[in-house]
């Protein structure tokens, strides 16, 4: 009977300490936030590649290719430049592609990363009840056309999913800031 009360106890205790961990944004981070999307004025640096995993990547994991604390399913790009710009209606990326490549994109020495910059189609904008903002929108690069989903949150966190016609899926997290605003 005593350990019955124990394991319950616990098992509340560890259920209410992980509801009071949820934090939630303040009212001046949804502004800034809030302000970011109307401008359509922001860049997006990343701090992590998550390619999908596939069996290629795994060989190389295996074989010991990545940095220290980098994997075949998450690969630091601090020190590394790369962007997403979105300025009106324009959009930019120079952005590092780690994954599998369907087809090939041709031998005109092109490097791999995803490089598009023109004009935004099918913009979309959606506010979630988090007070998080999920962006949608398509791109094209010279060679191939991109589904790009970008998930803006409150505290200037930011997730970037990019799926190509010739690549596989990769996303990117990392933070949002406005273009004006320096580094």
């Amino acid at each position: 009977m005593k350990n019955k009360v124990i394991v319950i106890l616990f098992l509340f205790g560890l259920c209410f300490n992980c509801s009071s961990s949820k934090t939630a944004a303040t009212p001046s981070q949804i502004a800034a936030l809030d302000q970011l999307v109307k401008n359509q004025s922001f860049v997006i640096e990343s701090n992590w590649a998550l390619p999908q995993s596939t069996r290629s990547l795994m060989a190389l994991q295996n074989a010991v290719f990545f940095a220290p604390g980098d994997n075949a399913s998450s690969i630091s790009l601090i020190g590394n430049p790369n962007e997403l710009k979105i300025d009106k209606d324009k959009v930019s990326s120079k952005l590092p592609f780690f994954g599998e490549v369907q087809s090939t994109t041709g031998y005109n020495g092109s490097d791999s990363s995803i490089s598009f910059d023109g004009e935004i189609k099918d913009y979309q904008v959606i506010k979630n009840e988090n007070s998080s903002y999920t962006i949608k929108f398509d791109a094209r690069s010279n060679s191939e056309n991109f589904d790009v989903i970008i998930h803006l949150y409150p505290n200037l966190r930011s997730e970037i999913i990019l799926k190509g016609a010739k690549r596989f899926p990769i996303s990117y997290t990392g933070f949002v800031r406005a273009i004006s605003e320096e580094k």
